[in-house]
């Protein structure tokens, strides 16, 4: 017994000087030290919310444990490490800091700081290397993997599956997210252009918007030339590498970074345009993480200085004044918009996406209660904490339900496929749809 308790003993010591050694290498000090634990942060973070206002699940909480297993104070534990997997990474905590603290930088070395130490079981590495080394680092195997998705849906697979109940061998949330997949694309049809630009963009069309979503893509390259823009679309690009970056493989998503960069390092571009929320954060802070690359540092400010999301885009090249040409109609329908978290607590675009809304001949605009809250979705934290995931997406619902619309608007597709679990959840998929705001855009004016 007491060989077995020195051995255990001897096992934790070692975890936490690892533990502790990792975390000087990868968590910057002078971040951690920008905190005045003032608490501002509180109010604003969806998991200390929805914890009983648990300290631990704040973003002053988890960034005095990084000090504290950073300077060797605390022994390191599942709770620590479940503190840290429980934030959403929404940085709704940024606009809200005075300090302006960096927590989005420190809760990605944090993950990688735990990544380059924590023994991986079986299951869980091949995971990692199925998802960080092919289906997110090379396109073309992304796309092969949405190819069985389309054949699932096309083939009669899906309706077989679903009428067997063969999902209820599934978890919930899984079953949940089989019914928010996005149909089958259709062909889309071209818009005429309405005015001539010399404006010159570069479309990044991202990896799960180019594959699942190509359909989105398509509508957003129309609606580009529609307002008179050359488009171009580098073949070279790869995933943005937010994904890797959030899940504690930063140095793959640096390495996706430069790939980025080399494919859109041109002259002549005027803009760089994406249109998901998620990724467009992670582009535009490229020469953040490459600003002591000598090879890379001015290539990747010339880069995120470029980039622009689609409905800031679209309003420079003169959407308002276009669609002020159309009458409002009398029967229009009532429309709420769903922030995405990154759009809005990185990039600061959340004006934007409301004045199209508003401005659209058929829609109602209704802004919705803690709209610039957290659906739950953000990135794949809905498959890694399904529960946290489905309570913020059950407070979220409720605020939906006050404002009774016909269409929820998002700018995002992780946060598209959440809002549309959520009216399946609640039974509302007769009364509500889910659209991407390009979609609705689109939709509207073709």
């Amino acid at each position: 017994m007491l060989r077995k308790q020195k051995r255990e003993w001897c096992c934790k010591v070692s975890t936490n000087l690892l533990m502790q050694k990792s975390f000087e290498n990868h968590v910057d000090e002078a971040l951690l030290l920008d905190c005045m634990r003032c608490g501002f942060c509180l109010s604003s973070c969806p998991t200390y919310l929805h914890t009983d206002q648990d300290e631990a699940q704040s973003p002053r909480g988890r960034i005095a444990l990084m000090k504290a297993v950073r300077d060797g104070k605390v022994e390191w534990d599942s709770s620590i490490e479940e503190s840290f997997n429980l934030c959403l990474g929404c940085r709704a905590c940024e606009p809200a800091c005075p300090a302006g603290v960096q927590y989005g930088a420190l809760i990605e070395q944090t993950r990688e700081a735990i990544q380059d130490v924590k023994p991986q079981k079986r299951l869980e590495k091949t995971v990692r290397n199925v998802t960080f080394n092919h289906l997110f680092a090379e396109k073309k195997d992304l796309n092969k993997a949405v190819k069985l998705v389309h054949f699932y849906q096309k083939s009669g697979l899906q309706k077989v599956t679903r009428t067997i109940g063969f999902l209820n061998l599934f978890p919930p949330f899984l079953k949940e997210m089989e019914k928010a997949l996005p149909d089958l694309p259709k062909k889309v049809e071209e818009l005429a252009p309405v005015q001539t630009s010399n404006v010159k963009v570069a479309f990044f069309t991202g990896c799960l918007m180019d594959s699942l979503f190509k359909e989105i893509n398509e509508k957003t390259v129309q609606l580009l030339k529609l307002l008179g823009a050359e488009v171009i679309i580098p073949k070279e690009q790869q995933c943005c590498g937010a994904l890797h970056a959030h899940s504690g493989e930063l140095e793959k998503g640096i390495h996706n970074a430069k790939i980025n960069i080399e494919a859109f390092d041109s002259d002549e571009f005027d803009y760089i345009v994406n249109n998901a929320g998620g990724c467009g954060a992670f582009l535009s802070e490229y020469e953040n993480h490459l600003k002591t690359n000598p090879d890379f540092s001015e290539k990747a400010n010339r880069f995120s200085r470029k980039m622009i999301d689609i409905s800031s885009l679209l309003v420079k090249l003169g959407l308002l004044d276009y669609l002020q040409s159309h009458p409002k109609s009398e029967a229009a329908v009532v429309a709420t918009y769903q922030d995405s978290c990154h759009l809005r607590n990185v990039n600061k675009v959340f004006e934007q996406p409301r004045e199209i809304l508003k401005n659209l001949p058929n829609i109602q605009y209704k802004e919705m209660l803690k709209a610039d809250s957290c659906c739950g979705s953000a990135g794949i934290y809905n498959l890694l904490q399904p529960k946290m995931a489905s309570e913020i997406l059950n407070t979220k619902m409720k605020y939906v339900k006050e404002v009774n619309p016909a269409i929820i608007v998002t700018s995002n597709p992780g946060c598209l496929m959440q809002m549309k679990v959520g009216i399946h959840k609640e039974g509302l998929s007769n009364q509500i749809r889910a659209v991407h705001i390009v979609e609705i855009i689109y939709e509207q004016i073709k």
